[in-house]
């Protein structure tokens, strides 16, 4: 989707003040990071030494909660919620709309039944407006189906992958590309075909004219 390098560049900031900051200065920095606008992928920023270290130390559960935003869900986040930090109205919006994204890659059309209770909203107000805030932010695309009850996804930004999930990514890709190295052999193959069996009426052609 459009934006992806606008939100490379909101992100950089904060990798650029993280390698020079520890302690209660960093934990802010991941309080401000998780409430930035237009920042919806962290990968980069968990790679970083300082910010690694967060995991091993006392505040661990903002390492977790970091974890949380760049690949789990709203519901992840109140399944642990007695041992996070809390969320501000502005994180707790900006990881529903993640979870919009995550429940993209897996289903085109979502029941509002089932975004009420995984996003913990009460009416539909609430949802509507969360949508029309991930529209405009180009988190996601799609409709809202009053008549049907249900969110339609169209096409969303991408997430962060977690690193034991990219063997998985790329023996997909491979098969990918032998499908479609198959694909392309198949047409080549009739192609030439195709070739042959009109130089041959070319050449009978010729033949009884000639």
């Amino acid at each position: 989707m459009a934006g992806e390098q606008k939100r490379n560049s909101t992100l950089e900031p904060f990798i650029l003040l993280a390698k020079n900051t520890k302690g209660a200065a960093l934990i802010a920095l991941i309080n401000q990071l998780l409430e930035a606008p237009g920042v919806y992928v962290y990968g980069e920023f968990l790679d970083l030494p300082h910010v690694q270290e967060v995991s091993k130390g006392p505040n661990k559960e903002y390492s977790q909660l970091l974890n949380i935003f760049a690949y789990g869900t709203y519901l992840d986040y109140k399944e642990n919620e007695v041992s996070l930090p809390p969320l501000t109205d502005l994180q707790k919006n900006k990881l529903r709309q993640l979870t919009f994204v995550s429940l993209a890659g897996s289903v085109q059309c979502i029941p509002y039944s089932m975004l009420l209770q995984d996003l913990e909203l009460r009416s539909l107000r609430q949802l509507e407006d969360l949508f029309i805030d991930a529209v405009y932010a180009d988190v996601i695309r799609g409709k809202l189906d009053q008549r049907r009850q249900l969110l339609e996804l169209e096409a969303c930004i991408a997430r962060d992958v977690r690193p034991r999930e990219m063997g998985h990514i790329a023996r997909t890709l491979q098969e990918w590309c032998r499908s479609c190295w198959s694909v392309m052999s198949a047409v080549e193959l009739q192609v030439d075909r195709v070739g042959q069996f009109r130089a041959r009426r070319l050449q009978s052609s010729a033949a009884h004219e000639g």
